[in-house]
C-alpha cells in the first residue's frame, strides 16, 4: 500500500481542534474542583458524606481528560514520524507510524466518549440531591 504526505497531513487540523475541546473540559474540570475545594474548605458544603460521590466522578473524569490529553498528543508525535519517514522515502515506516497515530487517536476519542457520559452522571448526581433536598 502507498501512503502519500497529504494522508497523514489530514489528521493535523482534527487533532488541533481536539485538543481545543479537550482543553476546555479539562479548564472546566479543574475549576470544577477548585470551587469544590473552597466550599469544602470555607465549610460551605451542607452533606460533606453526599459529596463522595461526586469526588469519585471528578476522579474518573480527570484521568480520562488526562489519557485523552496524552493519547492524542503522541498521535500527533507519531503523524508527525509518519511524515517525517514519507519525506525520507520510508515508506513502510510511515505507513507504520500513522497506523499507529490513527490507532491512538481513536483510543483518544473512546476516551472522551466515555468521559461524556460519565460528565452526564456528574449532572444527575447534582440533579438527584436537587430533588432529594427539594422532597423534604
Amino acid at each position: 500500500m502507498n501512503i502519500q504526505l497529504s494522508t497523514p497531513a489530514l489528521l493535523f487540523p482534527a487533532v488541533s481542534l481536539l485538543f481545543l475541546s479537550y482543553t476546555n473540559r479539562f479548564l472546566a474540570l479543574s475549576s470544577l474542583i477548585r470551587s469544590l475545594h473552597d466550599q469544602w474548605t470555607d465549610g460551605g458544603i451542607k452533606h460533606k458524606n453526599k459529596i463522595s460521590a461526586q469526588i469519585n466522578n471528578l476522579r474518573k473524569r480527570l484521568k480520562l481528560i488526562k489519557t485523552m490529553q496524552i493519547a492524542g498528543a503522541i498521535s500527533l508525535l507519531a503523524c508527525v514520524c509518519s511524515m517525517g519517514a514519507l519525506i525520507a522515502s520510508l515508506e513502510k515506516l510511515g505507513l507504520v507510524c500513522f497506523v499507529i497515530a490513527l490507532v491512538l487517536m481513536a483510543y483518544s476519542l473512546c476516551a472522551l466518549t466515555l468521559e461524556s457520559f460519565i460528565s452526564g452522571g456528574a449532572l444527575k448526581i447534582l440533579l438527584d440531591e436537587a430533588e432529594a433536598e427539594g422532597c423534604q
